[in-house]
């Protein structure tokens, strides 16, 4: 067996110590990935938790993220695109700078959410689920937000804002986007 300062005899492979070792592209988030999976020991039911943690390393969960986990978990890659297209909180593009959220739940819907989101379409051109082509704010919806007391609500940045209008809302995304 060769020592570290040697080199290995033909045919044998170059140890490796186990702290170093890396993904092939180099990107560390990748090791973030590969520690959740080895705690939970590369089970297939830990398929939720190792894409939140990917969407949280990585931002969103692109197509070679989606491999990466498919490949540790054992999974068909149709599985795991299958999880993280069906729950709203995975996104496969990446993120605005900041994010608006509009309640789309019942007290929400009826207190004029379908108002807040026509004005904001209007204002920055986006639909719900897009992002501005300058990525500087993407618009999302919740089915509720657990504000109804407040509705209809929004959520600029992962801060609450209740009783919005289609003024407010706009005035509140404005200084985003000039």
């Amino acid at each position: 067996m060769a020592s570290p300062s040697t080199k290995p005899a033909v045919g044998e492979k170059p140890k490796v110590p186990a702290q170093s070792k890396e993904h092939p592209s180099g990107d560390k988030r990748f090791k973030v990935l590969d520690i959740t999976m080895k705690r939970n020991q590369n089970r297939p039911d830990a398929l939720i938790e190792v894409l939140h943690k990917a969407q949280e390393a990585f931002g969103y969960l692109e197509e070679d993220v989606l491999i990466y986990v498919a490949h540790g978990l054992k999974l068909p890659l149709s599985r795991v695109y299958g999880v993280a297209t069906f729950y709203h909180l995975f996104s496969l593009k990446p993120s605005g700078a900041h994010t608006c959220v509009v309640c789309l739940g019942t007290a929400c819907y009826v207190k004029g959410a379908g108002a807040l989101l026509n004005a904001l379409d209007q204002y920055a051109h986006i639909h719900q689920g897009e992002t501005t082509p300058d990525g500087k704010m993407s618009l999302m919806t919740a089915r509720c937000i657990g504000a109804c007391g407040l509705a209809p609500a929004a959520v600029f940045d992962g801060k609450v804002a209740g009783q919005q209008t289609a003024e407010s809302i706009v005035e509140n995304v404005k200084n985003w986007l000039e």
